[in-house]
């Protein structure tokens, strides 16, 4: 059941696994957004994204209880952990990539303004419970 509540998020988690394992040379490289570090952008976007997506899930009245009381705390160490993790899998896996430790931060930190936004009320559209 759990599954059914995430599958959003998951697929969108393995949606960036997918971009972050391509090879490198598979990457359009435009150099005018190269000069205003566009993938940052890209990095933080997509973590956004997912923590938006993990605490929708784990709001869901049908999600265990340890889930809905911690959606933001176990969303944010989610996003984190596997933002460095696609990392570390740069560096030492993927073909023709490398570990960034800018991406790593752009991706927590796209997590963190998503937290901010919502517990600010900028996100209330999405209709996410914020405690």
């Amino acid at each position: 059941m759990f599954f059914k509540n995430t599958y959003p998020a998951l697929l969108w988690a393995l949606f960036i696994a997918v971009l972050c394992g391509l090879p490198g040379k598979d990457i359009p490289h435009i150099s005018v957004l190269e000069i205003f570090q566009f993938d940052k952008f890209v990095h933080a976007f997509m973590f956004f994204v997912l923590l938006i997506l993990l605490v929708k899930d784990f709001s869901k009245t049908n999600s265990p209880i340890i889930f809905r009381q911690n959606n933001f705390l176990i969303a944010i160490i989610f996003c984190i952990t596997y933002g460095g993790l696609l990392e570390i899998l740069q560096g030492l896996v993927f073909i023709d990539r490398n570990a960034d430790v800018l991406d790593f931060i752009a991706n927590s930190f796209g997590c963190l303004l998503a937290v901010l936004l919502l517990k600010k009320g900028f996100l209330k559209f999405l209709h996410i419970s914020v405690e």
